[in-house]
């Protein structure tokens, strides 16, 4: 083959793997957005009409968005890998989502109870601006840890 078009042909097989993770992210950012809005809702239910603590509604809200997430990331962003079944596929998935929620509360509760903010804050705004931040962090640290380990990327 001449250089030139193995160069070419290299840089196309690049641009093509690079256009399938893109799409595949913004799957995966469908599905959390709208897991978001599972998640976001009930900690909002729990700890702004019920006055429940924010650990509470944190726990109870990323519990039920991590069911969902599940199936639809399943179903809709990540290729099951054949060699690996569903049940250890499904113990892996919560097993992450269960340090994703350590991580989520961890945020939570720095930047509740530990930042000594230097100007004041509302409760609400307070506790719903600290779940927009640790919701971030946790999506990056779901995508990564999903794509090594659940992500059946030799059949791409």
């Amino acid at each position: 083959m001449d250089p030139v078009l193995y160069q070419i042909h290299k840089i196309m097989v690049k641009l093509l793997a690079v256009k399938k993770l893109i799409e595949q992210f913004v799957k995966f950012g469908i599905v959390g957005v709208i897991a978001f809005f599972i998640d976001f809702g009930i900690y909002t239910l729990c700890t702004q009409v019920f006055q429940w603590h924010y650990i509470v509604g944190g726990t109870l809200g990323f519990t039920i968005s991590v069911i969902f997430n599940y199936l639809a990331s399943m179903k809709y962003v990540f290729k099951h890998k054949e060699d690996m079944s569903r049940t250890r596929e499904f113990i892996i998935f919560v097993v992450l989502s269960i340090i994703g929620l350590g991580i989520n509360n961890a945020c939570l509760w720095f930047l509740i109870d530990f930042v000594q903010w230097p100007f004041e804050l509302s409760k609400p705004v307070l506790e719903l601006g600290a779940k927009i931040i640790a919701t971030a962090v946790v999506m990056v640290w779901n995508f990564v840890t999903r794509k090594i380990l659940l992500d059946d990327t030799k059949n791409i």
